[in-house]
């Protein structure tokens, strides 16, 4: 048999071998309240850096436009 020929048995195999194993997972999607930043306390000193500088500890003082956006099911046919 050529190569090509044994690969593709191999892809076959493979895909059905994993079409047999997925199973569906009933998961809830990640909330904006489920993630925790570390936000610094009213009157913390923040440290100020220009370039590229390391420190020993991180806080957060601001986050993006953090928003969700319902998925719809299906596609456009």
């Amino acid at each position: 048999m050529p190569l090509f020929a044994w690969a593709l048995v191999l892809m076959v195999a493979s895909y059905a071998i994993q079409s047999f194993l997925i199973k569906q997972q009933n998961t809830q999607a990640t909330g904006i309240e489920d993630i925790d930043f570390p936000q610094s306390d009213e009157g913390t000193k923040h440290a100020v850096f220009f370039g590229d500088n390391w420190t020993s500890g991180y806080q957060v003082l601001w986050y993006g436009n953090m928003r969700t956006i319902k998925i719809k099911k299906g596609g456009k046919k």
